[in-house]
């Protein structure tokens, strides 16, 4: 399995560092309204919901041209919230996760129905837009929160920009699963430039979506100290996501030999269609929204052969953690699992883990969960290895922001494959 030279991807550390922490690398916006979607009593227990039930609640897109996404999320945390109830232990979950169609005003909505509902922890939301509006929400509340997917930092807050700014406090109760969008962006030019896949670089992102462009910036800033010439910037926004004739015609006639796609699968799908069609066959590199690519329908997968992201988990590795979850994923939904489904099997656990060495109980406050649960997180000597970790135990910084290994990953023959493999 590819990783960075066998270090640790330490988002915490600060920008110099972590470039070259990476070096070597071989080789992703709810339900509005008051309807609710749940999974009802504790997964495969049979039973009512008791004192010692914890009430999770969980919020992404299950509808819309996000649902990919969001329904893994729900996918993967159910399977780690049936494997825990059936054991039988001290810790139970109950969970309820809404659909927000990624949507930041529908996440809120769904966010106001989950305490309505009784919420004790926040397992999301997945999409960085409605994870910042929610993060806000629970950060009001001081209610815990770990989001598998939502990368931006002003998920977590605290963060500086390119000038040094910071918009908003650090939001102590929320943490993630998922690297940060800088550190997507900035692997990824370290990861282009070291294997020397393209000189000419253009960039095609949605500069109205908070994920994107916040992956862009980064990879801009770090592009030029690896030797990587941007010959094409161009953008898009959700309403104009069909035509990408403009900005492959741009790229195309810039000579760009590598086209690098910040930005979702849905987009990535017509990009890919539309530079077939006019003959134009560069590489192409994403981060982690590009998961899901094989998975759109009506999609040539045969065009997807060749492209490449950088992603905490890959589902053909051959570790017995990863087939286990895989072949329980394929028995239960009948598909492959994403790096969002693990992501999100691994915050199941990863609170499990947190609640047993806080010595919280269900019938405590939410509140008072959510500081219990801070303090082991950003203790220090709180670890975590799970599906998405690369072997090695993942660490939180009092940031939010986790410390592990990254991987990549090409599709082959159909299927993701680890780079390197």
């Amino acid at each position: 399995m590819s990783s960075l030279n066998g270090m640790s991807f330490n988002p915490a550390m600060n920008r110099r560092g972590f470039i070259a922490g990476v070096a070597g690398l071989g080789a992703m916006s709810i339900l509005a309204g008051c309807n609710s979607e749940s999974s009802g009593t504790p997964a495969g227990s049979g039973e009512a919901t008791s004192a010692a039930t914890f009430k999770i609640g969980g919020i992404g897109p299950t509808t819309g041209s996000a649902a990919i996404y969001g329904n893994a999320c729900k996918n993967g945390a159910q399977i780690a919230i049936d494997e825990i109830n059936a054991e039988g232990g001290d810790v139970q979950f109950e969970m309820n996760f809404q659909d927000d169609e990624n949507d930041a005003e529908r996440s809120v909505n769904a966010y106001n129905n989950l305490k309505d509902w009784g919420m004790q922890i926040l397992m999301g939301t997945t999409t960085s837009t409605p994870c910042v509006a929610v993060s806000s929400e629970t950060n009001a509340d001081n209610l815990f929160q770990l989001t598998p997917s939502g990368s931006s930092t002003d998920v977590i807050g605290g963060q500086p920009d390119a000038d040094g700014n910071v918009a908003e406090p650090r939001k102590e109760n929320v943490f993630q699963m998922c690297f940060t969008d800088p550190n997507q962006g900035a692997a990824s030019a370290q990861y282009i430039s070291e294997q020397g896949l393209g000189t000419k670089i253009a960039i095609i992102y949605n500069n109205a979506d908070t994920y994107s462009t916040g992956i862009y910036q980064s990879f801009k800033s770090e592009a030029e100290e690896y030797g990587l010439e941007i010959v094409s910037e161009t953008t898009f926004t959700d309403d104009s996501a069909t035509d990408f004739s403009v900005q492959l015609n741009d790229a195309k006639n810039a000579g760009a030999d590598l086209v690098f796609l910040p930005i979702y699968y849905t987009p990535i799908s017509l990009i890919l269609a539309q530079a077939n069609q006019m003959g134009y066959a560069p590489k192409w590199f994403g981060v982690d929204g590009m998961d899901g690519l094989l998975t759109v329908e009506g999609f040539d997968t045969q065009l997807a052969e060749g492209c490449m992201l950088l992603t905490p988990f890959v589902a053909t590795a051959e570790d017995e953690a990863t087939q286990a979850f895989v072949q329980k994923y394929e028995e239960d939904y009948g598909e492959t699992p994403n790096q969002f489904a693990a992501d999100s099997y691994d915050c199941i656990y990863a609170i499990k883990q947190a609640i047993e060495q806080a010595e919280v109980t269900a019938d405590m406050d939410f509140s008072e969960i959510c500081d219990a649960l801070v303090e082991v997180f950003t203790s220090g000597d709180f670890s975590y290895t799970g599906l998405t970790t690369g072997g090695e135990a993942a660490t939180w910084s009092d940031t939010g922001e986790i410390s592990k290994q990254p991987m990549g990953m090409v599709i082959q023959d159909g299927v993701y494959m680890p780079l390197d493999a």
